[in-house]
């Protein structure tokens, strides 16, 4: 059961659009892009965090070995210094170290200065050291060898210098240091080969994806990402780019569709406008003037109201409803559409269970909603239309019943659709456009709601629909 209007012929189809090309043309020619791609991105930042992490690494390992090096050395060199120790208290004379290990270095002297025991190194000569040379690095003359020395006084006499060459540790750390400017490198270029081929491999898809996106047109929207059957990033991607093109398509053939229904729509009214003004044009003696007005003022509110309709669609799909809107008292409006028909028509309007119930959204439209339902249901009454509203669960529920035939069970859902109409002699006798519950059902969902019709206890349609309760309604429920 839905608004009736003009005829309309169920078998007509929309026809395919034709569009003067298949492809748009770019704007320009494709050409390598100076900026860098993203793989190309990913590739550097991940060689530079590598490499950055690698020579930082590097030195901090050269210095850590080099560090521990000079304990080892420092160690051995105090061992050296209490075997020098133990052989002056035992007998006066060193022993125990090798003069000519070129490696060690030694010196004992009294607390005149002069030399008791030395290495060969120092040929006789006198380090020139003091306690504040304890544990540094010093350079004997005529030798390339650094040396690591530790000095001690004995008793307030003697003092006791004894040192390690530091060959074998900047040998050790020059090694070690070649060794990582070689590998370092190595493995950056590694790592950067790597990241390409890695990153390349896992944007392929993605590619692959915009290629076929890319063949998507206005007249191809038919078209899929084909799905590779994973569960990753990529497959959700190509999941949500089909849902977009199916939303894309649904929509493309809703507006098809509609315009095709409005061209024929419009086409009736304006063919009854032409008929007439023929008639009166060639046989004036069988149309007279009062009776031609009437045709075209009869055939020109068809138009408009069909115009109207389809205006206040396109407004519900344009307008954001609920940033604009405000609370809207949903019972007053139901009041007022309850008194107007009482006053119009000669049928029992029942609205005694009407309750208080507010809801946020645009009051004009919340109004269409409820005189398009109220009129609806006054044309199919037999005598009988009953209103009722009331709060359930945080919802405004708005009930619209009538004594009529009611709408068949599998005519439930179309009655929704645009230009849909179940009795077409009705309709043209009523002069409806068949856009009123298609304006309903659009307007509910725009506000966030919902609409169904099934059968009423009274025997025939019941209109339910379900909005948001604003948040300050009172829950009487």
């Amino acid at each position: 059961m839905a608004e009736p209007t003009a005829e309309r012929h169920p078998a007509q189809a929309p026809s395919r659009a034709v569009s003067a090309p298949d492809r748009p043309t770019s704007a320009a020619p494709d050409r390598p892009d100076r900026r860098r791609s993203l793989r190309g991105r990913i590739t550097v930042v991940a060689t530079a965090v590598v490499g950055v992490t690698l020579v930082v690494g590097a030195l901090v390992f050269v210095l850590v070995l080099r560090g521990v090096l000079l304990e080892e050395v420092h160690a051995a060199v105090d061992r050296d210094l209490e075997q020098i120790e133990l052989e002056l208290a035992a007998g006066g004379t060193v022993t125990g170290l090798d003069p000519d290990d070129d490696d060690v270095l030694f010196q004992v002297t009294d607390a005149n200065g002069a030399l008791i025991a030395g290495s060969e190194a120092l040929e006789g000569r006198l380090l020139g050291v003091t306690d504040t040379t304890d544990g540094q690095v010093i350079r004997v003359a005529d030798e390339d060898a650094d040396y690591l020395v530790v000095v001690e006084t004995i008793d307030g006499d003697i003092t006791v210098v004894a040192g390690h060459s530091l060959d074998n540790v900047d040998e050790s750390v020059n090694t070690v240091g070649a060794l990582l400017a070689g590998a370092v490198p190595l493995l950056i270029g590694i790592v950067a080969l790597l990241s390409w081929i890695v990153v390349g491999r896992a944007l392929a898809p993605v590619e692959r994806m915009r290629r076929e996106v890319d063949e998507v047109t206005a007249t191809s929207l038919d078209l899929r990402v084909a799905d590779s059957g994973r569960y990753d990033e990529i497959a959700r991607l190509a999941t949500t780019m089909n849902n977009m093109l199916d939303r894309l398509d649904g929509s493309q053939r809703m507006q098809r569709q509609f315009i095709s229904d409005a061209s024929h729509e419009l086409r009736s009214p304006l063919a009854s406008l032409r008929q007439y003004a023929e008639v009166a044009r060639s046989h004036p003696d069988r149309m007279s003037l009062e009776d031609l007005s009437e045709a075209v003022l009869d055939e020109g509110a068809r138009l408009e109201r069909l115009v109207q309709g389809m205006l206040l669609l396109a407004q519900v799909t344009e307008r954001s409803l609920l940033a604009t809107g405000r609370a809207v008292d949903l019972d007053d409006l139901v009041l007022a559409e309850a008194r107007r028909l009482r006053d119009s028509m000669a049928l029992t309007v029942d609205a005694t269970h009407v309750g208080p119930a507010r809801v946020h959204g645009d009051q004009n439209l919340l109004g269409q909603v409820v005189r398009n339902l109220v009129d609806n249901a006054a044309q199919h009454a037999s005598a009988q239309v009953t209103l009722a509203l009331q709060l359930q669960a945080g919802e405004a529920v708005l009930v619209v019943e009538d004594d009529g035939h009611g709408v068949p069970a599998a005519e439930r859902e179309r009655v929704f659709e645009r230009f849909v109409r179940l009795d077409e002699s009705r309709a043209r006798a009523s002069g409806g456009t068949g856009l009123g519950l298609a304006i309903v059902r659009e307007t509910v969902q725009a506000h966030g709601g919902s609409v169904r019709v099934g059968a009423s206890d009274l025997g025939g349609a019941r209109f339910e629909v379900r909005l948001p309760a604003h948040d300050d309604t009172p829950d009487d429920a």
